[in-house]
């Protein structure tokens, strides 16, 4: 797959062909919540679409993830028939990984389950761009079974094939980056999350003091972006997005989390980690994951090695997810909850593809 710093752009790719469709599944959450989800469409009436003005107000899709009662709700799927369709064949899978199989992806989280007792705190979840939120369910199930809340955001006309309630949007912004950049993108999105934020904090569940933004690319981009904006933001992971400008993020803590080719000291192909880095005040960390692609860090690179494409890649989809998860969570936990990990201290001899900066 290829690894790109400012869109998490799916290119067109040759694939090696598959013998058989397997049933694909997600990492069991590691956490000792269940966890439940509901979806709803959040439509922001102050403002107009910034894309497709015509089509009206601004529109996101919400899918939130909290730990739930165990037994309650019922199996939730993965992603609708048609948002499959449209990201397999944007990716050219063809035969090899049609819609439905990716469709049928096992999950944990269970739809409409009953929340847990307590508050819990809150991670807004921003994806890569032209890609679904629903690339990100392995890392916000994992979250959610260690006691937080996420919502996971798709970000109208920015991803290929979302379903909305008035049906599949295209992805009609899916070249913007390339025309405009990737700061009026990023700055957009962080609207769309403070609006997601403001919804979502009334929930009962929620606890409203300990907010994080946490997003993969463009995502990670945004999540700079709406710390700016929202001082309630209280901390930031970037899963391999460019950063600049890093100034507003001030003393709150940053995780960056990225590719060795992309975002090692020195490299070429995105210098803005490195332009960004004294900008970052606070408590900060700069992890780079040794044969990690673009993809690694989302549900991506694991379901295609699961259905037979790719089994070369570097690092594995399930090592790479695993990773990720680990060390956001334990950033959340240090930075949300006030608990220590040793995790973030050092190299770890249990991971020995993270590297320090």
């Amino acid at each position: 797959m290829a690894s790109l710093a400012t869109a998490a752009v799916l290119a067109p790719l040759v694939a090696v062909p598959a013998h058989a469709s397997p049933r694909l599944e997600l990492p069991r959450p590691t956490g000792f919540s269940a966890v439940g989800r509901h979806t709803e469409q959040l439509v922001d009436r102050t403002r107009a679409d910034p894309w497709v003005p015509e089509a009206g107000p601004r529109r996101l899709m919400v899918t939130v993830f909290y730990p739930a009662v165990p037994g309650s709700g019922r199996q939730a799927a993965y992603l609708g028939q048609d948002e499959a369709a449209a990201l397999t064949g944007y990716a050219e899978f063809g035969d090899e990984l049609p819609g439905p199989v990716l469709a049928s992806t096992r999950v944990w989280s269970r739809e409409k389950a009953v929340p847990a007792p307590g508050r819990h705190p809150l991670v807004l979840l921003s994806p890569g761009y032209t890609v679904h939120r629903h690339t990100m369910t392995g890392l916000a199930e994992d979250l959610a079974s260690h006691g937080y809340v996420v919502a996971a955001v798709d970000h109208a006309y920015e991803a290929v094939g979302v379903r909305f309630p008035a049906g599949v949007l295209p992805c009609a912004a899916c070249d913007l980056p390339g025309r405009v950049g990737p700061l009026p993108v990023a700055a957009n999105r962080a609207v769309d999350l403070r609006f997601v934020l403001d919804h979502l904090r009334h929930l009962p569940w929620v606890d409203r003091t300990r907010v994080a933004a946490v997003g993969h690319s463009m995502g990670g981009l945004a999540t700079a972006a709406v710390m700016r904006l929202d001082p309630r933001v209280r901390a930031g992971v970037n899963l391999d997005g460019p950063l600049l400008p890093a100034e507003g993020v001030g003393d709150r803590p940053y995780l960056l989390l990225g590719t060795e080719d992309e975002h090692s000291p020195g490299s070429t192909q995105d210098p803005s980690w490195a332009a960004a880095w004294p900008a970052l005040t606070g408590w900060k960390r700069w992890l780079t994951a040794a044969g990690a692609d673009h993809f690694s860090f989302t549900d991506l690179d694991l379901l295609v090695q699961q259905a037979g494409l790719f089994p070369d890649l570097p690092l594995t989809g399930a090592r790479g997810l695993e990773l990720t998860r680990a060390y956001t969570r334990a950033f959340l936990d240090q930075h949300l909850r006030g608990r220590p990990r040793d995790l973030l201290t050092g190299p770890s001899p249990a991971n020995p593809e993270i590297v320090f900066h």
